[in-house]
């Protein structure tokens, strides 16, 4: 994140902002993983379907990370769909799929997951404003500074 291209946005936001593209760093760096070591990936017959999307997050998890450095409104929402949608996948794998009781690595994985998708979805209409492109209350708040 350039300071010039974060400049005036609070070290809050920066923090938030920071924290979720270390998250989608890591999520690429996990799915990259599973995808070029298979015995690194889920222990399950996985469908065709759920499959495809664990592997298109290899894709979506660095697009998302580069669109919110950019500072990009793209960037949270794509975000905010990855996070929501992976949660979901990671429950049904492992609430659905996985025949084991009780707590399991996968599951305690899908709650995290769960959490952080909730968090970036809790935090979106305040992160917004901050967003170059944003429409929220007529632009980011360094955009009404300037017009006044």
């Amino acid at each position: 994140m350039s300071a010039g291209r974060w400049s005036g946005v609070p070290l809050a936001v920066r923090c938030v902002v920071a924290v979720a593209v270390l998250v989608f760093a890591y999520g690429t760096a996990v799915h990259v993983v599973q995808l070029l070591l298979p015995q690194f990936g889920p222990q399950l017959a996985l469908p065709g379907w759920l499959a495809f999307y664990f592997t298109s997050l290899t894709l979506w998890d660095p697009l998302a990370a580069l669109l919110l450095a950019a500072r990009r409104v793209q960037g949270l929402v794509l975000g905010c769909a990855v996070l929501v949608t992976d949660a979901a996948a990671n429950g049904y794998a492992n609430y659905v799929l996985d025949p084991a009781g009780g707590v399991t690595p996968g599951r305690i994985g899908q709650a995290v997951i769960t959490a952080l998708a909730v968090g970036l979805v809790a935090l979106s209409p305040w992160l917004a404003p901050w967003f170059a492109g944003s429409r929220s209350r007529g632009g980011t708040p360094v955009q009404k500074r300037r017009r006044s």
